[in-house]
């Protein structure tokens, strides 16, 4: 494996697999995050490189403490892996459509983030990303914006999940600053994945998201710590 190593959970497809590819071009050795094995080895066989596949179900304890288990030293997490299994306004959803996108979205990331510490601390230059949503943002959704002008209060689990991330990356960096850890999150723009109906007819190029996450990835010591930005590296307002 190469000196530098980097994990992209949800990395066997979408944006996830474009982040992957473009930090193996960079010279990391990648660990691509699946949920199933042999979709990850074909994402491996894809993307090439250093890339080496890990089961990882971020919602299944035992697997996210046997794919920890396999790394020593970690220098680039990138918290991909996320789900919208609903498009409704918070009237219309479940209780459990919930408890189902936090699952994913809010509590994996934090399962994941804890489970992978120790090797992180083996870094020098510990970096996280959070894969977002400025549709997370309270003051987009306060505030006339004509991305997200026609959703209203729609996917409302999935907008508080990335909400609540957006919170948890900031308390995160507050606590690792001192360590030398940069956390930041990543807005990545409406793109051509499965994530759903929308995204998908928007036509925006994964790629190009994933080259805002890599940025973070690869930020200086003297980068910025505990904050929010779009694909192209303009702040988003929380």
């Amino acid at each position: 494996m190469n000196d530098r190593t980097a994990l992209v959970t949800g990395a066997n497809k979408g944006i996830g697999k474009q982040i992957a590819r473009l930090l193996a071009a960079e010279g990391f050795g990648v660990y691509v995050g699946s949920r199933d094995a042999g979709r990850g080895r074909r994402a491996v066989e894809e993307i090439g490189g250093a890339a080496r596949p890990l089961v990882l179900d971020v919602t299944d304890p035992d697997s996210i403490a046997a794919a920890a288990g396999q790394l020593d030293r970690l220098d680039v997490l990138v918290n991909n892996a996320g789900i919208s299994p609903s498009l409704a306004p918070p009237a219309e959803t479940t209780a459990d459509d919930f408890r189902r996108t936090y699952e994913t979205n809010v509590f994996g990331v934090v399962a994941v983030t804890n489970a992978f510490l120790p090797a992180l601390r083996r870094s020098p230059h510990p970096r996280i990303v959070n894969v977002s949503s400025g549709t997370g943002s309270l003051t987009w959704s306060t505030t006339p914006n004509p991305q997200f002008a026609t959703t209203g209060g729609g996917a409302a689990a999935y907008r508080s999940s990335k909400a609540a991330l957006n919170a948890l990356t900031v308390l995160y960096a507050q606590t690792l600053a001192e360590e030398g850890f940069k956390v930041n999150a990543l807005a990545p723009g409406l793109r051509a994945t499965d994530l759903n109906s929308r995204a998908a007819a928007a036509g925006g190029d994964p790629a190009e998201a994933a080259q805002g996450a890599v940025r973070l990835a690869l930020l200086p010591d003297d980068g910025p710590n505990g904050g929010f930005f779009s694909w192209d590296g303009t702040p988003v307002p929380w």
